[in-house]
């Protein structure tokens, strides 16, 4: 059983930057990675995904403010986030998957972490 930790989520103010880790009881190299998030009263989305090879793909709300990495001699999965928006507002989630088919899409990963609340204020 894979565990996933989340941890960096916090209250900052919109053009602020955060920094989420999430580590890992397994071996991150062999894993497809994501981060996904869900706001009230929606789905939860894709935000960034990264591969076992270190190819990464992220969605367009956050294309050029994110930056999704991952530190396989720690486990660990990072999502460094700046330029802030009220938007980004959510509770993010770390995933890990074995086989990925489709990178974005919730069904493929396994194993997900508890989340951990990022809030965005004026």
């Amino acid at each position: 059983q894979v565990q996933l930790v989340e941890s960096g989520g916090g209250s900052v103010q919109a053009g602020g930057s955060l920094r989420l880790s999430c580590a890992a009881s397994t071996v991150t190299a062999r894993y497809f990675m994501a981060w996904f998030r869900q706001s009230a009263g929606t789905r939860r989305e894709a935000v960034a995904t990264i591969d076992r090879d270190g190819r990464t793909i992220y969605t367009a709300p956050v294309k050029g403010r994110f930056t999704i990495s991952k530190d396989n001699s720690k486990n660990t999965l990072y999502l460094q986030m700046d330029s802030l928006k009220l938007e980004d507002t959510a509770m993010y989630y770390c995933a890990a998957g074995m086989y990925v088919a489709d990178a974005e899409a919730e069904v493929e990963y396994n194993y997900w972490g508890q989340g951990t609340q990022v809030t965005v204020s004026s």
